[in-house]
């Protein structure tokens, strides 16, 4: 069985096929994975399946799975189309960590100076502002294989509108 966005329907069992390899942990998943659109998508939906299964509210999924796209996205422009990544979810007392590691230490996440949220010009640079309003605190550290950006999004979040 791949992951795919329709195997969601069924509950989580570990997978493995060409391009990931996903194993279900008591709180949630680790996924690792090769960069692709694809695959973005496919953890998208297991990151929404995952925290429905534990519990959490529309709104906690949602900011979960906008700090994973943002990360994902940052490790592709860091590391290209195809990097072998690994993505964590999982829920805890405090809210819902989320982690992705890619194997480049040496490009970190870097603001765009004088780029805001509601900059309806700006191409890029809100992803950062949007990971610290979303999991303020967020930090990163380098491992013996490239590095991992790990994140709390609150259960505060849930049933803010």
């Amino acid at each position: 069985m791949s992951v795919t966005p329709d195997s969601f329907l069924y509950p989580l069992a570990a997978t493995r096929s060409l391009g990931h390899y996903l194993t279900p942990t008591p709180a949630g998943f680790a996924l690792h994975m090769s960069a692709s659109p694809g695959n973005l998508r496919a953890v998208r939906g297991l990151t929404a399946r995952s925290l429905r299964d534990h519990g959490a509210g529309a709104d906690l999924v949602d900011a979960a799975q906008l700090v994973l796209c943002e990360l994902y996205g940052n490790a592709v422009r860091a590391c290209g189309d195809h990097a072998p990544l690994v993505a964590e979810v999982e829920t805890g007392p405090a809210g819902v960590w989320v982690r992705l590691h890619d194997p480049d230490r040496s490009r970190h996440p870097r603001r765009v100076p004088g780029v805001r949220l509601d900059d309806g010009e700006a191409e890029s640079g809100r992803g950062l502002p949007l990971m610290d309003l979303l999991a303020p605190g967020w930090d990163l550290v380098t491992t013996p294989v490239g590095k991992q950006v790990r994140c709390l999004v609150s259960h505060d979040l849930d049933g803010v509108n």
